[in-house]
């Protein structure tokens, strides 16, 4: 089947990393994948479900993609959560969807194909499996993303991710580094899971400080930056290994998601914010230098005024680098969404505003220290009239940049950046070279 493929990947890290091995199993059977929705024969929705305005957005992407044909759009392809979890309304409602997958059907793709060529509506969820071929990374070549873990066993009161991706499963060592070598040369590789911090503990012991040290050994990976560590879950032993090993990027992003004792038990998260404070106090009298990254979620149930302020202060308080914040999103099929005394959209919205100034000044008083000094920055491309790139402390797309100029600049290499002016989030300067000893 030579067929012209396109893809819409929605969602999160995780997701991203899902579709690039649906692409490589497009590449691996010979076919042509093209951004140019003009000429896509078959378009891939890989889909979010994790909140109700992401499962629209899918939903809304194949219905888009559905006014293409007639051109040379023939088929489309659903994949990844959405059809994971609601394969059971989805199917016979999304009628101008040709086939269905779930998230570990890579396999079923081109024989589901087939059927619905033959004329076929294809329902192929949970009929395949997981793929750890080539991927096609469609991150900057400098990027990518490693995957170590698939679904959740921490079972928060408002998430969907274990009932759609289920408990919890550390994918085996050697395939993590065999897939780890196969993505080439790689400034910067992102470890993503879930939970990062949990990797190997249903086998009996936790294996992350071992993979990190493997990881380490590969000539082809320059730095490691971890995402979504658990708090619970920040060992001595990790905080040691980050601490004296040169390729793992001093940066940990930590959800909390509050910092109130009631709500946090609400949520079904084990920490206090005596715990949290003394967490962060240890993290950063053993690794001085370290960038710290959280999301909270505000609105939550029966959070109160008061709640509110104590979170504000708390930010204050820990003072992190970044920092993001999400309205709570009732979510059928979880514990909170039967929680009394929801809070009013409009109370979220403004709760949202007001810790977004919090942290936007303390950003802005952190990024003004750098005023006057110069940064290794790795260069992610050209926007504008300038070129951008990121600090050790700023993870790709999440995180603030550094904008800076210069006759020319290289993506995927380091600059030494004058720092000339700052923000809330971003930095702005002048290249004064190549850095040479980043790289």
């Amino acid at each position: 089947m030579q067929k012209i493929f396109g893809m819409i990947s929605l969602g999160c890290d995780k997701n991203r990393v899902d579709g690039e091995r649906i692409l490589g199993e497009i590449k691996a059977h010979g076919c042509e994948i093209t951004n140019d929705m003009q000429k896509v024969q078959v378009l891939i929705v890989n889909s979010c479900a994790f909140l109700n305005a992401a499962r629209q957005e899918a939903i809304d992407a194949v219905l888009e993609g559905n006014s293409l044909r007639g051109g040379a759009l023939e088929k489309i392809v659903i994949s990844g959560c959405l059809p994971q979890k609601y394969i059971g309304e989805l199917y016979p409602a999304l009628e101008e969807a040709d086939v269905f997958l779930g998230i570990s059907d890579v396999s079923e793709l081109f024989p589901a194909l087939e059927r619905a060529y033959r004329g076929e509506r294809v329902n192929a969820v949970g009929k395949g499996k997981e793929s750890f071929g080539t991927r096609v990374v469609s991150t900057p070549p400098h990027i990518k993303y490693l995957k170590i873990a698939e679904g959740c066993s921490n079972h928060c009161t408002y998430c969907l991710i274990p009932k759609i991706r289920g408990a919890y499963q550390s994918y085996p060592m050697g395939s993590i580094l065999r897939e780890a070598k196969s993505l080439g040369k790689t400034e910067e590789l992102v470890l993503v899971a879930q939970d990062v911090t949990r990797y190997g503990e249903e086998g009996g012991k936790n294996q992350l400080v071992p993979l990190l040290e493997k990881l380490s050994e590969l000539e082809n990976i320059r730095h490691i930056r971890l995402l979504y560590c658990y708090p619970e879950k920040i060992t001595e032993e990790l905080l040691e290994e980050i601490g004296k090993n040169d390729k793992i990027i001093k940066y940990l992003d930590i959800p909390l998601q509050h910092s109130e004792d009631r709500i946090l038990k609400l949520m079904g998260r084990k920490g206090s914010r005596e715990a949290y404070l003394r967490l962060f106090e240890n993290i950063r009298r053993k690794i001085p230098s370290i960038a710290l990254r959280s999301t909270f979620i505000t609105g939550f149930p029966s959070e109160t005024e008061e709640e509110h302020r104590a979170l504000k202060e708390f930010l204050c308080e820990v003072k992190f680098t970044n920092c993001g914040f999400f309205a709570y999103s009732r979510e059928e099929d979880t514990p909170a969404y039967s929680f009394s005394a929801q809070v009013h959209p409009s109370t979220k919205k403004r709760r949202q505003r007001e810790l977004y100034e919090v942290q936007a000044e303390i950003s802005r008083e952190n990024l003004k220290k750098f005023v006057g000094k110069e940064l290794s920055v790795l260069c992610d491309g050209k926007e504008g009239e300038d070129f951008v790139g990121r600090a050790s402390f700023q993870a790709y797309e999440i995180d603030g940049q550094v904008r800076f100029s210069a006759e020319k600049a290289e993506s995927g290499k380091y600059y030494r950046v004058s720092i000339e002016g700052s923000d809330a989030y971003d930095l702005k300067g002048r290249s004064m070279g190549r850095d040479e000893s980043a790289e």
